[in-house]
């Protein structure tokens, strides 16, 4: 699998195909660094809303990809990762309002390593609860890295760091060593 060596996939729209990244910097969060707000402890402290781990893997990716400005999650993706997931191999948080889906994230978890593909929301705060419980899941679980492959301005305002390809090799073989169960 590819993730072992630093590589992710993403579907290039342009000329139709997928194809393997591996950036000179590497996004990741860190298990222990991971950033609460004021208003996401308040949010998580009075929620309504409920999480669910591994309930619907396949509508978490069809709704990271319904995006208005498209996305690289193409069906063959959902395919592949649904059968990854089947596996017991990729992994999803479930946010659910109402008995709606309204958040979510996914990702593949090799070793002690997970990465984290995608994330959505549809009611305010709804992705970054997805990714507190994920963290908190991989804490628990004695995970060792979390890639998140981009620094986004959302993601450094949670915690995310980034470091350099050959730091993030380091860690990423230190944590393959490590045998986690996400279940």
């Amino acid at each position: 699998m590819a993730y072992q060596y630093g590589l992710f996939p993403m579907y290039h729209e342009e000329t139709n195909e997928i194809l393997w990244y591996l950036p000179e910097r590497r996004a990741i969060m860190p298990i222990d660094g991971f950033h609460v707000s004021r208003s996401l402890q308040k949010r998580i402290r009075k929620s309504n809303f409920t999480i669910s781990i591994n309930t619907c893997f396949g509508e978490v990716m069809r709704c990271c990809a319904d995006r208005p400005e498209g996305s690289w999650i193409s069906k063959e993706f959902v395919n592949v990762y649904s059968q990854l997931h089947t596996l017991r191999l990729a992994h999803s948080v479930e946010v659910f309002a109402d008995n709606r889906l309204v958040g979510g994230t996914y990702g593949v978890a090799l070793g002690g390593a997970f990465m984290a593909e995608s994330m959505f929301h549809r009611q305010t705060d709804a992705s970054k609860l997805a990714l507190y419980y994920l963290v908190g899941r991989l804490r628990e679980r004695g995970y060792q890295l979390m890639d998140v492959q981009y620094l986004t301005e959302h993601l450094q305002s949670l915690g995310a760091i980034e470091i350099s390809r050959q730091q993030y090799h380091l860690e990423l073989r230190s944590a393959l060593r490590h045998q986690c169960s996400f279940d």
